[in-house]
């Protein structure tokens, strides 16, 4: 059976772990009663807020996304390269109504990726979170498929997340010196 929670703590673990330590790590994910957070979303929660006890904004970030879980990934970089194959812009590659239908648009020559929903199974039963820490994974997940699709480096910035109370998960993504064809 697919474990979507115990997978993330393995990854929220090893992430942490790459950080720092074992010890570290063990605090972050399990917390000093490990166990107690029985609920998905009072776990995610927990670990996050551990997690930003113990590390500063860079380090959560780059514990985060190496948390994504790639998740049908091929099929996004399939979709991606179908796009970008007849297209050498941005605005081209936005226009199409498949495009359209994925999340992306462009505005004033930036690529943004926008959801209605929240993609994370881990979150459907999470009302609120109290940070977007949670959410840093899908960066990572972004930067990889766009990196891949676009053989260049990708910078991926979170601007809103539905589980922070906005309307849309909404990310930028900054390709740098991407290859079109």
């Amino acid at each position: 059976m697919f474990d979507i929670r115990k997978m993330q703590e393995n990854a929220l673990y090893a992430a942490v772990q790459k950080e720092s330590d074992a010890q570290i790590a063990d605090e972050v994910v399990y917390g000093q009663k490990q166990g107690a957070e029985k609920e998905d979303s009072a776990w995610v929660n927990a670990a996050m807020l551990r997690l930003e006890e113990r590390f500063r904004f860079p380090a959560r970030v780059r514990i985060r996304r190496r948390c994504q879980c790639g998740f049908g990934m091929e099929e996004k970089l399939a979709l991606l390269n179908r796009l970008k194959d007849s297209v050498s812009s941005i605005e081209d590659l936005t226009a199409s109504q498949e495009a359209k239908a994925a999340g992306l648009f462009s505005q004033n020559g930036n690529l943004y990726l926008q959801f209605q929903f929240c993609p994370c199974p881990m979150l459907k039963n999470v009302k609120n979170l109290r940070s977007d820490t949670w959410c840093l994974c899908t960066t990572g997940y972004s930067k990889e498929l766009f990196e891949k699709a676009f053989s260049c480096e990708a910078d991926v910035d979170l601007l809103q997340s539905i589980k922070k109370g906005d309307a849309v998960c909404l990310m930028k993504i900054t390709l740098h010196n991407q290859l079109w064809r």
